[in-house]
């Protein structure tokens, strides 16, 4: 596994989208996890200044998808979110929040994984579960 490839190659497909515009960056690849950080500024408040968790959902659910990705001939298959959980339980004004998607399951047609949400100081921020389903390209 060649670790830049793989970053540089899935940090390229944000151009011109949403990860694009909240400054989601992958940085680390492992054969079971895929990590991305994000950081907490006025694009990502909500009104009372601190991190959205939408926003956070959005660091999640990217991560998790492009884990997903990674382990499917993304030639003839798409990988859809089609559940999201998230537990907000902190919250955070300033620096980063980091991503990392681990794989519970991965069958199929059918990927689930645990996303964990932390900030600078490695506190736990979030912890969200994503279901995406694998289906053929048309």
């Amino acid at each position: 596994m060649d670790k830049q490839k793989i970053l540089n190659s899935i940090n390229r497909l944000s151009n011109n989208t949403l990860m694009q515009t909240l400054n989601i960056e992958f940085i680390d690849v492992t054969e079971d996890s895929l990590t991305a950080k994000m950081p907490v500024n006025s694009i990502v408040y909500q009104p009372f200044g601190i991190l959205h968790g939408g926003a956070t959902a959005a660091l999640a659910e990217t991560v998790g998808s492009c884990a997903s990705a990674l382990f499917v001939d993304t030639e003839t298959s798409i990988v859809k979110g089609i559940d999201l959980n998230i537990c907000h339980l902190k919250s955070v004004k300033e620096g980063f929040v980091y991503g990392i998607a681990k794989s519970i399951h991965k069958g199929r047609t059918i990927h689930l994984w645990e996303i964990k949400i932390f900030d600078d100081d490695k506190n736990l921020i979030s912890i969200c579960k994503l279901t995406n389903i694998v289906l053929d390209k048309k």
